[in-house]
């Protein structure tokens, strides 16, 4: 079988760039992830992924992120401040826990003893959105809650949330990972679809592989990748799964004009389709074949 790496946006490239050489040589699915979304999570261009990403309304940047090969394997962070890569310490709660999610300050102690260096994750670009932001709160006397709203319902083109990454090795083994440091201003404590199984990412080795992007909320609300993966388990094709995951979103959740979804489902047989609810969604592959950056083959509302 052919090696494949699939990853979300235009820094997908990034990720790929990383890990395509793994599959290449002939390493596992699993570690071209985690090393595919550590390597957006490094970079400072990326606004919000990892180091540089925009921080919350309290001015705090806190990262999600899940690894996943199989519903009985798989690990997950959220909220965790000042360690990178969130994706490497997912992993580690897969591999060295019985838990699947670990949250906030304790995750946090998890990832210290686990070896991780504690950084500074917030750079001066991000510091000073923050403080335009805040600025602006002030003059227009919005309470956080009222800013973090208007901020999380902005245009998506540029406030996209996730580097997501599917990949398949040689052997034909599938995994995917995710990771983000969310949604910029959200409020304190908001958890998006990134780290919940079923949610931002699903892999089932039977089946295939799904993961989302976008505003994480419509996602949540329709447990959108575990749908697709479900839907491709009835027998459907990848562009029909993700289909049909974008028509429950837009029957239940109603987004507002600028708000975003995307999905990128692979299935076993290597077969891969991307959809978004809007135009603007990008996506890298990676093969012995390809390396491309495509538009999605289903934009639910080309507008």
């Amino acid at each position: 079988m052919s090696a494949l790496i699939l990853s979300t946006w235009h820094f997908g490239r990034i990720a790929n760039v990383t890990g395509w050489p793994i599959l290449e040589n002939g390493g596992s699915a699993l570690d071209a992830v985690e090393r595919a979304c550590a390597a957006v999570e490094e970079d400072p261009e990326v606004t919000s992924v990892g180091y540089g990403g925009f921080p919350d309304a309290s001015g705090e940047v806190t990262l999600d992120a899940l690894i996943m090969v199989a519903p009985s394997r798989c690990g997950a962070v959220a909220c965790l401040r000042g360690f990178i890569p969130a994706i490497s310490v997912a992993r580690r709660v897969m591999e060295k826990t019985s838990h699947v999610l670990l949250v906030g300050p304790k995750a946090e102690e998890f990832a210290a003893a686990e070896g991780f260096t504690r950084r500074d994750l917030l750079t001066d670009r991000a510091r000073r959105a923050w403080e335009e932001w805040k600025g602006r709160q002030n003059r227009q006397g919005q309470t956080a809650a009222e800013a973090s709203v208007a901020s999380t319902t902005a245009d998506s083109r540029s406030n996209h949330d996730t580097i997501g990454v599917l990949a398949q090795d040689a052997a034909g083994n599938l995994a995917g990972g995710c990771s983000t440091s969310g949604l910029a201003f959200k409020l304190p404590g908001r958890v998006g679809d990134s780290p919940i199984i079923g949610h931002g990412l699903y892999v089932d080795p039977d089946v295939g592989a799904a993961v989302g992007t976008g505003h994480g909320e419509l996602i949540m609300r329709v447990c959108g990748t575990f749908l697709i993966v479900e839907e491709m388990r009835q027998g459907k094709l990848p562009k029909d799964a993700i289909r049909t995951a974008l028509q429950r979103i837009a029957d239940v959740c109603h987004p507002l004009p600028k708000q975003q979804a995307a999905f990128i489902a692979l299935r076993k047989d290597g077969l891969w389709a991307a959809g978004a609810l809007r135009p603007a969604f990008q996506v890298a592959i990676r093969s012995p074949t390809e390396d491309d950056l495509l538009a999605p083959q289903i934009v639910f509302w080309p507008e």
